[in-house]
């Protein structure tokens, strides 16, 4: 017990002392949750079988509708927006009493960076174009399979995908990577990229590995700019880039 008193009256004293602290551990302890939430509930996985039949029929779909299958994809762009942007902002708000401005939740001011982020889009195209010519890229890519079947299947997917890109993108390096940087500096973004880069578990290994790198830079950049949202849409160009270049190895939309 006496080991029990120490540490929360350590903690007591360091959370009246320091704000940078004080914003760390709010920061760590939410973020924890909120990875696990997502993590058991906001995937798109959660929602099929027995789940996706039960959200269907509260929309009046089944099994046989043709968007069955997308519906899943929708479902997680809408919990990317209330566990990985709104939540945030709550605990941000709420018990942080800062502003989410704070945390890389601005646009006024970002647009002169943008040339940065259209750059590495460009860069990336010819890395884009040569990973499709892989069996593990073309195997994974688009997520939602009936994406191929045409514009009308892959529109409504992209769009839940980029809302789920800035979800990540508002979580990881807006909410952690702002939330630790008073109290750990740079080193801010060596935290961030664990929990970043095992999200891509699943994914072709060069892809999972390509994570370190590219959450360091965004992290980084996120930082030099005061906010995340130009990360969000390049990791949205870049998205759709990958399923585009996977369809048409695939012979193009079959629908």
């Amino acid at each position: 017990m006496g080991y029990l008193r120490d540490l929360f009256a350590n903690l007591r004293e360091t959370w009246v002392r320091s704000p940078a602290d004080r914003r760390a551990i709010v920061t760590l302890i939410a973020g924890c949750v909120l990875l696990l939430a997502f993590g058991l509930w906001g995937r798109p996985g959660f929602l099929r079988g027995a789940n996706l039949d039960a959200a269907a029929a509260l929309l009046g779909l089944d099994a046989t509708s043709e968007y069955y299958r997308l519906l899943s994809y929708l479902y997680w762009g809408v919990t990317s927006i209330l566990l990985r942007i709104l939540a945030p902002c709550l605990v941000i708000w709420l018990v942080l009493k800062e502003s989410p401005k704070d945390f890389g939740y601005r646009i006024r001011g970002t647009a002169k960076h943008a040339w940065i982020y259209l750059l590495l889009f460009v860069a990336m195209l010819p890395v884009i174009t040569a990973v499709s010519f892989t069996q593990a890229f073309q195997i994974k890519y688009p997520m939602y399979g009936q994406a191929i079947r045409g514009w009308n299947h892959f529109i409504p997917y992209e769009i839940a995908y980029g809302i789920q890109f800035f979800g990540v993108e508002a979580f990881f390096r807006g909410f952690l990577t702002f939330g630790l940087y008073q109290r750990f500096g740079y080193y801010a973004l060596l935290v961030m990229v664990i929990p970043y880069s095992m999200v891509h578990f699943g994914k072709p290994p060069l892809e999972v590995f390509a994570a370190i790198p590219a959450g360091l830079l965004l992290g980084f950049l996120a930082l030099r700019t005061g906010s995340w949202l130009y990360g969000a849409l390049l990791h949205w160009a870049v998205g759709i880039t990958m399923d585009l270049a996977a369809i048409l190895q695939k012979g193009g939309f079959q629908g």
